[in-house]
């Protein structure tokens, strides 16, 4: 798990900075035509990361047991860090002037493009680990793809991300079991956190223009070309932890992507947003 840095590391933002200019050329950053597509797919990449990574972060200091409350936390930490590389490479794209913290920060609801099922309250330990989980299993299988994207920019940070997804995803998948496998009461909160969570997984795969538009381009994969392997390794999960795949659709749910939310997200973002919006340009 990733640690806090050390009193001494140079400025993170600045290091960023220098790294892109150091970057391989990327001709998709130059294609006007892509660009509202590329930019509004970079969003998503980001705004998942972001709003889960704060979902998670609520659990610091009220975990069950010490263990989990670490393991939370360093989580939430790798997908906030995922955060400001995609909405970084956003806001080279947008070329507006915007920065990751501009997007992050200042952006209302309905400009956000995360899934409905990142910004769900995390209920009990059972709904925030199956959460976390069907996430973690299309994660995976996202950026496993990307990392052969057309993209080098989208190539790269993808790597980088993949090697903490791939624990995430190992991590999520024992809990599940563990849990599911467990008590005759773990087993039911497991099973309701389930029920619960399905009807919004269908998303992650249910494909619009920006999708097509990326797609097309190479930067990222066909969305439906996801959905086997997820569907095997939530099969095998969810046989191995003694649990029963929902009969109800999965795709109930959607609109996220397209800035239609759920009530939660405004909370979120009134408590995410709040020192930036009092305090404009304030900076630790």
């Amino acid at each position: 798990m990733p640690s806090l840095p050390d009193a001494a590391t140079p400025d993170a933002a600045e290091l960023a900075r220098q790294a892109a200019a150091h970057q391989t050329h990327d001709p998709h950053l130059a294609n006007v035509d892509l660009q509202p597509a590329f930019f509004d797919w970079l969003c998503r990449m980001g705004d998942n990361a972001l709003i889960l990574g704060h979902r998670l972060s609520e659990w610091c200091g009220h975990g069950p047991v010490l263990e989990e409350d670490i393991a939370l936390a360093n989580t939430a930490l790798d997908l906030i860090g995922h955060t400001q590389m995609w909405l970084g490479l956003a806001a080279e794209v947008e070329d507006a002037g915007r920065s990751a913290d501009d997007l992050a920060y200042l952006r209302d609801a309905m400009k956000f493009r995360n899934l409905k099922l990142v910004e769900l309250p995390n209920g009990d330990m059972g709904v925030t680990l199956m959460r976390e989980f069907l996430f973690d299993a299309f994660h995976f299988e996202l950026l496993t793809a990307l990392t052969h994207s057309t993209s080098p920019r989208v190539a790269e940070i993808a790597a980088k991300a993949l090697k903490e997804v791939s624990y995430h995803l190992e991590r999520s998948s024992d809990l599940v079991i563990r849990l599911g496998d467990g008590t005759e009461e773990s087993h039911a909160r497991m099973q309701a956190a389930l029920e619960r969570l399905w009807p919004y997984t269908g998303e992650m795969f249910a494909a619009d223009a920006v999708d097509d538009a990326v797609a097309e381009a190479g930067i990222a994969p066909e969305l439906a070309a996801l959905l086997p392997r997820w569907q095997q390794t939530v099969d095998e999960v969810l046989a191995e932890a003694t649990l029963s795949k929902p009969e109800q659709r999965f795709d109930a749910q959607k609109g996220g992507k397209q800035g239609r939310h759920t009530e939660h997200l405004g909370f979120i973002l009134a408590e995410m947003q709040f020192l930036q919006r009092a305090y404009p340009g304030a900076s630790w």
